[in-house]
């Protein structure tokens, strides 16, 4: 696939536990576009995150190669942007400090990582916010902000990690909404996790469902909405269809 950013080539890797280790994948392969919107769901311990810990290098591979960019480095940090389930604002620093803290990581100096960050701080809906500090700010915000600090990474590549999960139904819906509208701006590749079949099918253009491990070879289906989308689009019977499909395939796989 020529243009591939993230790609899976026969990617082995198990937890070692003594004399039982556990294999969560076992020779995997998938391949993710550039620009596109591709989620991952599955029951707890599937290894959705370790996939992960794989793509940023926190963990490695026992066989097989994770290409990024068309580079197949064993190195990986630093190689995505990852914004995790929480928002792991520092709660010291104001959301502007916060904000600056990737491009600081990377050596730039301050006065122009200053400028870098409020420059977007309008597109993120956070300018007025850059002297608050996380423990003014509500969820809905506090995630603007680690998603910001996320894109400052630099990469094309962004891996979000149930970042939603925490906030209230409503605020929910309001901030997939606005993740839709980043996403279009910025043109971002990104992969996200989430136990929610109504937010994967709402985003995604693509969908990796996680059944088992060990994990040969993953589910896929392909949403079909077109883009831009709206929140409606979800009653439409295709789309009832493939999230009744869906449920069935996930609750099959739960251990009760």
């Amino acid at each position: 696939m020529s243009n591939s950013v993230l790609s899976f080539k026969d990617v082995s890797f198990q937890y070692d536990n003594g004399a039982s280790p556990i294999k969560i994948l076992d020779k995997l392969n998938f391949d993710i576009k550039d620009g596109e919107f591709v989620s991952i769901i599955g029951p707890s311990g599937s290894g959705k995150s370790t996939i992960f810990r794989l793509i940023t290098g926190l963990e490695q591979p026992v066989t097989g190669e994770i290409i990024i960019n068309g580079s197949a480095k064993q190195n990986r940090l630093g190689a995505v942007g990852y914004m995790p389930q929480q928002d792991l604002l520092m709660p010291w620093r104001t959301v502007l400090e916060n904000a600056m803290l990737p491009l600081e990581v990377k050596g730039m100096k301050t006065k122009e990582a200053e400028q870098k960050v409020i420059a977007r701080l309008e597109q993120f809906g956070i300018k007025g916010f850059e002297h608050r500090y996380p423990g003014d700010l509500s969820g809905g915000m506090k995630q603007r902000v680690s998603f910001l600090r996320t894109s400052l990474s630099g990469s094309n590549v962004l891996l979000l990690d149930e970042p939603f999960s925490a906030l209230d139904a409503i605020t929910r819906l309001a901030m997939q909404e606005w993740l839709l509208q980043q996403w279009q701006q910025q043109k971002n590749t990104i992969l996200f996790i989430t136990h929610d079949v109504n937010e994967a099918l709402f985003l995604s253009d693509r969908i990796f469902i996680f059944t088992g491990t060990p994990m040969e070879k993953l589910e896929e289906v392909i949403v079909p909405l077109e883009r831009p989308r709206d929140l409606r689009q979800l009653n439409d019977d295709k789309v009832i269809e493939l999230k009744d499909y869906l449920i069935d395939l996930l609750r099959a796989k739960v251990q009760l």
